[in-house]
């Protein structure tokens, strides 16, 4: 689910990385993106997504389709759907959980709302006071730290990774201790803890945010972690729903079995 869903190129690479995924599962994947413009409620999210196994939200820039996203992300969230947000996607996923969980009030990111009441998102202090725009991003790749025990470390199997970013607004860190009391972990940290750079939800079956970008990093021959975790709960996910019905049915021939 994007922004940019009516240029066949503008996420090439997602959708590249998205197939190595499914070398890695020895399995096809069926890709269609979906303009978050479309998502205007709950029931719009439901009737889009129902049959996806997935959902991905990828990066992008400016205010414009961001309330869909949030929508969609929602929904995901709320019925167990596996889940990647990548740069964009993460802090839309940051968003979400601070409005429908946390129950912020008037909760957005500074670059969507700069005089909101909680910019869960907030510019990089290395960022403020720039004003020429071009070339002044975080850019390239950084380090990694990801938490013990977590799922974003089992993906990966290690705890330190180097990823490539592209962006100037982060997660405030002012409410990283709120969002992990009602169960939004920071999995993944700059190496001195003061950038969060990956996000997961423990209760949910794959629910994973990265401020960076992985699918830059993947290649036929070397699925990236993220993805080939991605394909795998999709995978996992389509299989489940496949056999509900068979169990749904076992169980009403036993009651009725009962019965008789």
């Amino acid at each position: 689910v994007g922004k940019y869903t009516e240029l066949a190129d503008s996420y090439k690479s997602i959708h590249e990385a998205l197939v190595h995924g499914g070398i890695a599962n020895e399995c096809g994947v069926q890709i269609d993106w979906i303009s978050s413009d479309r998502f205007t409620d709950q029931a719009a999210a439901g009737e889009l997504l129902g049959t996806y196994d997935a959902l991905l939200v990828p990066g992008g820039f400016g205010v414009r389709g961001v309330e869909g996203m949030l929508e969609a992300i929602r929904w995901a969230r709320e019925h167990k759907v596996p889940f990647l947000g990548i740069c964009l996607g993460l802090q839309a996923a940051i968003i979400e959980f601070a409005r429908d969980v946390v129950k912020l009030p008037d909760t957005n990111s500074s670059e969507f709302a700069p005089e909101c009441e909680n910019p869960v998102i907030a510019l990089m202090r290395s960022q403020e006071g720039i004003q020429e725009m071009g070339g002044t991003m975080r850019l390239g790749a950084y380090p990694c730290k990801l938490r013990p025990g977590s799922r974003v470390a089992q993906v990966y199997g290690a705890l330190e990774v180097s990823e490539r970013h592209r962006h100037r607004y982060e997660v405030s860190n002012a409410y990283r201790d709120v969002l992990a009391e009602y169960g939004m972990r920071c999995a993944g940290l700059s190496p001195d803890g003061s950038l969060v750079e990956m996000i997961e939800l423990p209760d949910h079956p794959w629910f994973i945010g990265c401020q960076f970008h992985p699918e830059l990093r993947s290649r036929p021959t070397r699925p990236h972690p993220l993805f080939a975790g991605f394909v795998g709960a999709a995978r996992h996910q389509r299989r489940a729903r496949a056999t509900a019905p068979l169990a749904q049915a076992e169980r009403s021939s036993q009651l009725a079995g009962r019965r008789d």
